[in-house]
Formats: C-alpha cells, structure tokens, sequence
C-alpha cells in the first residue's frame, strides 16, 4: 500500500516542481512618466486656468493631442532622444484655421532607466536640463505668442503625480 502511495504522489511531485510564479506585469505598475504641463492665468499666477481649443503636434509625428476645457495636460517624451519640440495650437481644436495661434516649446532633458520588476522590465524617468530646460518661440511672429511666459516647477520626472511644466497666457 505504501508503495502504490508513493507511486500516485511522485507524478504529482513532478508536475507541481515544473510551474513558476505568473510573471504579469500589472496596470496600476508605474511606466514612462509623462510630462505635465499645467496652465495659469498670467494676469494671477496662483489661478490655473483652462485652455480650449488646444492641440498638441509633436515635431515629426503626424498625429495630435486636443484638448479642451483643462488646465492640465499630459504629454509623451520621445523615449531615444534629448529633446523634444512641440507645437502648441491654440484655438487649433476648432474649425476656423485662420485663428490658430502656434507657439512652439522645445524642452531639453536627460534620460535614466529605473528597474522596476522581472515582469515589467525598465522604464525611463527624465530630468529638465537645469539650465536650458526649455524654450519657447512663436511660430508666425506677426500672431504674437499666446504663452506669455513658463516655468520649470519641478525638473526630475518620475511620475505624473506633480505638475512638471507651467505655462502662463
């Protein structure tokens, strides 16, 4: 009897050695962080303030980001480059091109890679260039920009829980 026992456990032994843990990368497991941007009235620079009509062109990639009746925004970094350069439209969400205001915001960072587990592999955290972090230009001069001025509110991007970038108009 013993030995028949031993017989029906060993295949079942062999069966439980063989599994491993379910290597699952879950969704709420933190990734490449966005930068968030966040937008205030210039005329009380503690007011945010919403934006409308807004489009996001990133240089060299055909598709857009709109966005409409927020005051804060959250934007993809090119993961294999230093910089990024960006095209905000203002009034770009609407119909009417001949009132669109583009200004253009090129940012500078760095990027480091953060081990985050076996099932998620890496991800990439970014740091604004402390001392030319960004820069913003009007892309039809005669238009004048919209942005009036922006600032750097905090330079190391880990995650989309704080606001990075704020722009004043």
């Amino acid at each position: 009897m013993m030995r028949f026992t031993v017989l029906l456990l060993l295949p079942v032994l062999f069966v439980f050695s063989g599994c491993e843990k379910d290597d699952i990368c879950s969704d709420t497991t933190p990734t490449t962080p966005r930068l968030v941007i966040e937008f205030y009235d210039v005329s009380n620079l503690t007011q945010t303030k919403n934006v409308s009509n807004l489009v996001l062109k990133a240089n060299g990639v055909s598709e857009t980001l709109s966005f409409n009746g927020v005051s804060k925004i959250y934007v993809p970094f090119d993961t294999t480059l230093d910089t990024a350069q960006f095209e905000l439209i203002q009034n770009g969400g609407d119909n009417d091109t001949t009132n669109d205001n583009i200004d253009i915001i090129t940012m500078n960072y760095t990027r480091t890679t953060q081990y985050v587990s076996r099932a998620c592999g890496y991800k990439l955290n970014f740091v604004l260039n402390p001392t030319n972090g960004f820069s913003f230009t009007d892309a039809t001069p005669n238009d004048g920009l919209w942005i009036q001025t922006m600032g750097i509110y905090q330079s190391t991007i880990t995650n989309e829980n704080e606001v990075h970038v704020k722009l004043y108009f």
